[in-house]
C-alpha cells in the first residue's frame, strides 16, 4: 500500500504539479503553447524528477532548470527572464504547498482516528488541490502587477531574482530542520510544536515575495519616469532654442521691414538713372535676403513656424514630400511650448514612420489645421508601413497630456498605409485658467 501511495504522490500528483507550474510559467512569459506541450512537460518532468535521488533541493533545482529550458527553447524567452520566472513560479508553488501542508498538520490531530489511512489519503489529495489553488491565485496576482514591468527593464532582473532565491533557500532550510529532523526536548518529540512557527515563516515568506515584486515594480516605474523626465527636459531645451531662433528671425524681419523704404528708394533712383542692370541685381539681393527670412509654413505663430520649418526641412532632406496648411491663433491662451510639444512629437513620429518604409513607397507628411471659434483643430497625416495596431509610446502620451490640459481630445486612426493624428484644443478665455492647470 505504501508503495502505491508513494507512486501516486510522486508521479501522479507530481505530474499535476508540473502541468500547472508550466501553465503559470507560460502565462508569465505571455506566450501561446499548444496543449500537448503541457502534457508532455508534465509527464517528462515528473519522470525526470522521479529518477533523481531524493532530496527537495535537487528536485526543485531540476524543476527550475526544466522550466528555464522550456522557456528558452520552446517559448523563445531570454535566459534572464526564463530564470526569474522559473524561480518565481517554483517558489510560489512551494510556499503554497508549505502553507497548506502546515495547516493540514495542525488540523490532522483534530480528525477522527478510526481510519488513519483514509484520513491521510483524503488530506493528501485535498492538500494538493488546495495548494494548487493557492498557487494559482498567488501567480495570477503576481502576473497582474509584475510581468509588464519586468519586461521593461531586463537589466535589473537580478535585483529581484537574488532575493527570490534567498527566500527559496531559507524556506527549504527550515523545512529540513522542522520536518526532516526529530528534535527531542525533555524526552518528547516537538516537531509538531514547530509547525506553527513554520506556518508563520511560510506566510512571511509569501508576503516578502510580494513585497519584493511590488518594490521592483515601483523601482522600474521610477526608472521609466526619470527617463521620460530626462527626455522632456531635452525636448524643452530644444523648444527653448526654437523660441530664441524665432525671436532672431523676427528681429531680422523687423529690421528688413524697417529698411524696405530705403531699399525701394535705391531701386527707384537706379531705374531713374537708367541703371536697370544694377537695379535688377539689387532686387535679386533683396530677394535672397527675403528668402532667408521666410518660413516654409506660415502658421501665424513665429515659434511654431521655426519648429515646423526644422522638422519639414529634415523630411525634405530624406526625400519625403511635405505640405503645410496650419493656421494658429497668436497670441492666444495656448502656450507656445504646449503647441510645440504636440507638433514636435507628432512630426518626430511621422519622420520615424516614413524612415522605416521600404524604398520605392510614397512617403509624405502633411500638417493642417484651422481655428473654429474657441477651438483649434490640428491634423498630422503621414504615410507608414505596419499593422493597424499603434502603441501609445512616450510621444503620444505627451500629446495626450497636453490635450487634457486644454480639455481637448486626441485621436489616432490608420487607413491602409496612412496614419492620421487628430488633436482638438479648447482655447481658454482667461490665461489664469491654464495657469491653474500648469500649477
Amino acid at each position: 500500500m505504501n508503495a502505491y501511495m508513494d507512486f501516486f504522490n510522486r508521479f501522479v500528483m507530481g505530474s499535476i504539479q508540473m502541468f500547472f507550474g508550466f501553465a503559470f510559467f507560460v502565462r508569465f512569459l505571455n506566450r501561446k503553447v499548444r496543449f500537448y506541450f503541457y502534457i508532455l512537460f508534465a509527464v517528462c518532468g515528473a519522470a525526470v524528477i522521479c529518477c533523481l535521488p531524493e532530496g527537495r533541493i535537487v528536485e526543485l533545482g531540476a524543476y527550475v532548470l526544466l522550466l528555464m529550458a522550456s522557456g528558452i527553447f520552446l517559448c523563445g524567452a531570454d535566459i534572464k527572464t526564463a530564470a526569474l520566472y522559473a524561480a518565481l513560479v517554483v517558489e510560489v508553488m512551494q510556499l503554497s504547498y508549505g502553507i497548506v501542508g502546515s495547516l493540514l498538520r495542525i488540523l490532522y490531530p483534530l480528525m477522527p482516528s478510526g481510519h488513519p489511512e483514509t484520513v491521510g489519503l483524503l488530506f493528501m489529495v485535498l492538500g494538493d488541490f488546495a495548494s494548487l489553488l493557492l498557487a494559482g491565485v498567488c501567480c495570477l496576482a503576481a502576473y497582474r502587477c509584475f510581468s509588464y514591468y519586468e519586461a521593461v527593464k531586463k537589466q535589473y532582473v537580478f535585483l529581484v531574482l537574488i532575493p527570490v532565491l534567498m527566500i527559496f533557500l531559507i524556506e527549504e532550510y527550515f523545512n529540513s530542520v522542522v520536518y526532516n529532523m526529530q528534535i527531542m526536548y525533555g524526552g518528547k518529540i516537538t516537531a509538531y510544536e514547530k509547525t506553527y512557527q513554520m506556518l508563520v515563516i511560510q506566510l512571511l515568506g509569501m508576503a516578502s515575495l510580494f513585497c519584493i515584486l511590488f518594490s521592483y515594480k515601483k523601482l522600474l516605474q521610477s526608472f521609466r519616469l526619470s527617463t521620460e523626465l530626462s527626455l522632456l527636459e531635452q525636448e524643452e531645451h530644444s523648444l527653448s532654442r526654437y523660441v530664441e531662433e524665432a525671436k532672431t528671425y523676427y528681429e531680422k524681419t523687423a529690421s528688413f521691414r524697417h529698411d524696405i523704404r530705403n531699399h525701394i528708394l535705391v531701386v527707384k533712383k537706379l531705374l531713374q538713372n537708367n541703371k536697370a542692370e544694377e537695379a535688377f541685381k539689387y532686387i535679386r539681393d533683396m530677394d535672397e535676403i527675403a528668402e532667408g527670412l521666410s518660413f516654409p509654413c506660415n502658421t501665424n505663430n513665429p515659434v511654431v513656424d521655426i519648429l515646423i520649418g526644422k522638422k519639414l526641412g529634415i523630411a525634405k532632406s530624406m526625400g519625403i514630400d511635405v505640405c503645410c496648411s496650419l493656421i494658429l491663433p497668436h497670441p492666444s491662451g495656448l502656450r507656445d511650448i504646449d503647441v510645440c510639444i504636440i507638433l514636435s512629437n507628432a512630426l518626430d513620429n511621422a519622420l520615424f514612420a516614413c524612415k522605416n518604409m521600404e524604398n520605392g513607397k510614397k512617403k509624405y507628411i502633411c500638417v493642417s489645421g484651422r481655428i473654429q471659434g474657441d477651438f483649434v483643430y490640428m491634423e498630422i497625416e503621414n504615410s507608414f508601413q505596419g499593422s493597424d495596431l499603434v502603441e501609445a509610446g512616450t510621444g503620444l502620451s505627451n500629446i495626450k497630456a497636453v490635450t487634457e490640459k486644454y480639455n481637448g481630445a486626441m485621436s489616432i486612426k490608420t487607413q491602409g498605409m496612412v496614419f492620421h493624428l487628430n488633436v482638438l484644443l479648447i482655447i481658454p478665455r482667461h490665461q489664469e485658467s491654464i495657469s491653474r492647470h500648469i500649477d
